[in-house]
């Protein structure tokens, strides 16, 4: 099921393909936190999802002009709005 803030809100993990949305916060401890935004990962930035895998785990985002790969239970940890 998935996570739902509000009406705009979801996490990263529940978007669908081709779809461009707004990070807005993150989740978890601040080991995990930091790293994220070591990745770009960051409040404001638009991030998109490009491809899944086999099984659906990881997935391809695109941010800040590049791929990065994240795990489902990462991508859980990123708060998203739609645009």
């Amino acid at each position: 099921m998935p996570k739902t803030l509000n009406k705009t809100s979801m996490t990263l993990a529940d978007i669908e393909s081709d779809k461009t949305v707004q990070i807005v916060g993150l989740e978890g401890d601040d080991a995990s936190k930091r790293r994220l935004m070591a990745l770009g990962i960051v409040r404001g930035k638009d991030i998109s999802l490009d491809t899944l895998a086999p099984f659906g785990d990881p997935r391809v985002y695109s941010i800040l002009g590049y791929r990065l790969t994240i795990r489902n239970d990462d991508a859980q940890k990123i708060l998203v709005t739609s645009n």
